[in-house]
C-alpha cells in the first residue's frame, strides 16, 4: 500500500533501502577479514569466509521466526524487531573475543536482518502483482545493488581510518535511519482481508497452502541454486583478488564494477519484463548463466588463472545474467501466493538461503590456487536449474492436458 503522501518511486527506494542493510552487513567487511581474523585469533582464510556464510543462515531460519508473524501482527511492527536484535547482535560482533562468539553475533545478526529483508519482499506483494511486480522488483533490486558498489570501498576506507569496528557501528546508523524513516513515511501494506489470526499452526498452515503451488516450488528451488553459485563468490572474492592476484587495494573497486553489471542489468529488466514476461526472461538467461562457465572451463580448466582482466570479464558476463534472474524468481515464486506473503517470503527466502550456504561452504572449499571451481559451481547449479524448468513444464503441460 503506498499513501497519497508517498510516490512510487519513494516506495521503490524505501524497500530498496531496507533490504541493503543486509548488503551493507555482508559486502562492507569484506576487506576487512583479514584484520577481523587477526584481532579474534585466527589466520585461517576458510574461518574468515564463515564470517560471510554464517550471516546467511541467520538470514535463512528468521525469515521462518518474522515471515508469518508479519501475517498477524503487520509488516512495520516485525521489521522494528528484527533491528533492535541486529543491534544487540552487532554489540555482539564489536567486543567478540574470539570466532566462536563473532560467528554467533553474525547468525544473529542474520536473524534480525531477515525481518526488513523478507518483510519488504512481502510488502512488495502486497502492493503489486504480476509482471508489474516483477518490474516493481526489478527497480528495487537496482537501486539495492548500489550498496555493493560502494561497500566494499566504504569499509576499506572505515578499515583504514578507525578499524574496523567503525564498519559495525555505521551499520548501526544507517539502518536506523532507514527505520525511522519507514516509521514516518510508510503505511501498513498488511491488508486486513489477509491477515490471519495468530495461532501455534500458523506456519503450518502457510506451508500447506504454499505446497500447493508447483510454480512457487520449483522456482524457490531455483533461487537457491543461483543464490549457492553468487554466494560462493561473495565469500571467496576477497581471497581469489587477494590471495590469487595479489590485487589488495584494487579489490573494493572490481568488486564495484562487478556489482555494477549485477545493477545494470536489473534495471534492463524492469524495461524488458513487461515485454516478454518473466518466464521468458528467466529461461533465456538461464540458459546463458549455463553456458558462460562452460566457455570458461573449456579455456581454463586445468590450468592457471587467466589474466584479471579476462576473468573480470567471464565474471561481468556471469553476473549481468544474474542481474536477469534475482528478481524474476523470487517474483515468479511469490505470484500465486498473495493471500500469504509474509509466509510466502519466508518459505521462499529459507529454502533458497538454506539451499545456498552448504552450496557456497561446499564448493568454496575447493578454492585454493585457480578460480575454476567457482565455475563449475556455475555451470551445476544453472545445469540443475534448468532441469526444473524442463520438470516444471511438463508437470504444468500433464496437469492442462488433465483438465481438458
Amino acid at each position: 500500500m503506498i499513501s497519497k503522501k508517498q510516490s512510487q518511486t519513494e516506495f521503490i527506494i524505501l524497500m530498496a533501502s531496507l533490504m541493503s542493510i543486509v548488503a551493507l552487513s555482508i559486502d562492507a567487511i569484506l576487506p576487512a577479514l583479514e584484520s577481523i581474523g587477526v584481532s579474534i585469533g585466527t589466520t585461517n582464510s576458510k574461518d574468515n569466509q564463515k564470517l560471510i556464510t554464517m550471516i546467511f543462515l541467520g538470514l535463512g531460519f528468521g525469515q521462518l521466526i518474522f515471515g508469518p508473524l508479519s501475517d498477524s501482527i503487520g509488516r512495520k511492527p516485525i521489521i522494528y524487531m528484527g533491528f533492535i536484535l541486529f543491534v544487540l547482535a552487532s554489540i555482539l560482533c564489536v567486543f567478540a573475543p574470539n570466532l566462536e562468539i563473532m560467528i554467533l553475533g553474525r547468525i544473529l545478526q542474520g536473524i534480525g536482518l531477515s525481518a526488513p529483508r523478507t518483510i519488504s519482499i512481502a510488502m512488495v506483494r502486497d502492493s503489486f502483482s504480476g509482471d508489474y511486480m516483477a518490474k516493481i522488483m526489478s527497480f528495487i533490486v537496482a537501486i539495492f545493488i548500489l550498496v555493493p558498489v560502494v561497500a566494499p570501498a566504504l569499509g576499506k576506507l572505515l578499515l583504514d581510518h578507525y578499524g574496523w569496528k567503525a564498519i559495525f557501528n555505521s551499520q548501526l546508523i544507517f539502518g536506523a535511519l532507514i527505520m525511522i524513516w519507514l516509521w514516518k513515511r510508510q503505511p501498513e501494506t498488511l491488508h486486513p482481508e489477509n491477515q490471519i489470526k495468530i495461532s501455534k499452526d500458523l506456519f503450518i498452515n502457510g506451508l500447506k497452502e504454499f505446497l500447493k503451488f508447483k510454480t512457487s516450488i520449483a522456482f524457490t528451488l531455483i533461487s537457491g541454486l543461483i543464490t549457492g553459485s553468487f554466494m560462493v563468490y561473495l565469500s571467496a572474492s576477497q581471497d581469489i583478488f587477494h590471495k590469487q592476484y595479489g590485487l589488495v587495494e584494487e579489490f573494493p573497486y572490481i568488486f564495484a564494477a562487478l556489482a555494477i553489471s549485477v545493477g545494470f542489468a536489473t534495471f534492463l529488466n524492469g524495461t524488458f519484463v513487461l515485454k516478454y514476461g518473466m518466464y521468458k526472461m528467466v529461461r533465456a538467461f538461464m540458459i546463458a548463466f549455463t553456458s558462460i562457465p562452460v566457455i570458461y572451463l573449456a579455456f581454463f580448466y586445468g590450468q592457471p588463472n587467466p589474466s584479471v582482466y579476462v576473468l573480470v570479464g567471464f565474471f561481468g558476463i556471469q553476473f549481468f545474467a544474474i542481474g536477469f534472474l534475482f528478481g524474476n524468481l523470487r517474483s515468479l515464486a511469490m505470484q500465486p501466493v498473495g493471500h500469504i506473503a509474509g509466509v510466502g517470503a519466508a518459505i521462499n527466502g529459507f529454502v533458497s538461503t538454506i539451499m545456498a550456504v552448504p552450496i557456497a561452504t561446499y564448493i568454496g572449499s575447493f578454492i585454493e590456487t585457480t578460480a575454476s571451481p567457482l565455475f563449475i559451481g556455475f555451470m551445476i547449479c544453472g545445469c540443475a536449474s534448468i532441469l526444473i524448468l524442463m520438470i516444471l513444464k511438463k508437470v504444468n503441460k500433464t496437469a492442462s492436458l488433465s483438465t481438458t
